[in-house]
């Protein structure tokens, strides 16, 4: 991908991403490369709350575009038109996210990113980087078609005895069960998935753990959060 800056997000399961940036505090990092990594580019970016941050979908450029795809929001079994959506499986496979810029890191030659609100995977790669300008960027009039409100949270999470103790020994383990109830509680599925399913057990890669859940009667309940160590409890 030449040129591409990389971010570190700790999510790495497209599936469990928010679907949308700002719907859940997941914090990341943009890590610049090489001949964009020169602190003079960002002089007077830390006057600006937000930033916006342009794409690629990169887990999807295989799998080519589609002109009619089937938004999750619409229950995942009505199609609307590519244009209509932010489906990631777009002509240009380009997306745009708006994310909190909390700090602009700058250490031994190196800049990076520090941002919240993230709905980016671990390597997507950043293209280019602007200011959020409230007065142009926020249309308080503004209509959301088939999307018009954020998605409610459709399921209550709770963690299973054997969850809360491995988060009791986490180095800021009580972060990461804030991070994982916002996410399990907005349902992460795929919408054809939600039906009948009371004893699959779903599972994402978050901060280099694995957390598994299951869901029934609109309870999602955390299993466990693991590592490849040996010595994990």
């Amino acid at each position: 991908f030449g040129d591409w800056d990389v971010p570190k997000s700790i999510t790495r399961s497209k599936t469990r991403l928010p679907r949308q940036s700002g719907l859940v505090d997941v914090p990341g990092v943009v890590e610049m490369l090489p001949g964009y990594d020169k602190p003079g580019l960002f002089d007077g970016l830390e006057a600006f709350s937000h930033i916006w941050l342009s794409f690629v979908f990169h887990q999807s450029v295989e799998q080519g575009w589609r002109e009619r795809v089937r938004p999750p929001r619409l229950g995942g079994n009505r199609r609307k038109g590519v244009f209509a959506t932010r489906s990631p499986f777009r002509p240009n496979h380009l997306g745009l996210s708006v994310v909190r810029l909390e700090q602009i890191q700058v250490e031994e030659g190196r800049v990076r990113l520090h941002v919240r609100g993230a709905d980016l995977l671990d390597g997507t790669p950043v293209v280019d980087i602007k200011p959020y300008l409230p007065y142009v960027d926020a249309i308080p009039d503004a209509t959301g078609g088939f999307a018009p409100h954020a998605p409610a949270t459709s399921l209550q999470a709770v963690f299973s005895d054997r969850a809360r103790g491995q988060l009791r020994v986490l180095p800021g383990g009580d972060e990461l069960q804030m991070l994982i109830e916002q996410l399990v509680t907005l349902d992460p599925r795929p919408a054809y998935r939600k039906e009948g399913d009371e004893k699959r057990v779903y599972g994402m890669r978050l901060a280099g753990y694995n957390v598994r859940w299951q869901v029934s009667d609109k309870r999602a309940t955390v299993l466990s959060i693991e590592t490849n160590d040996p010595s994990w409890p």
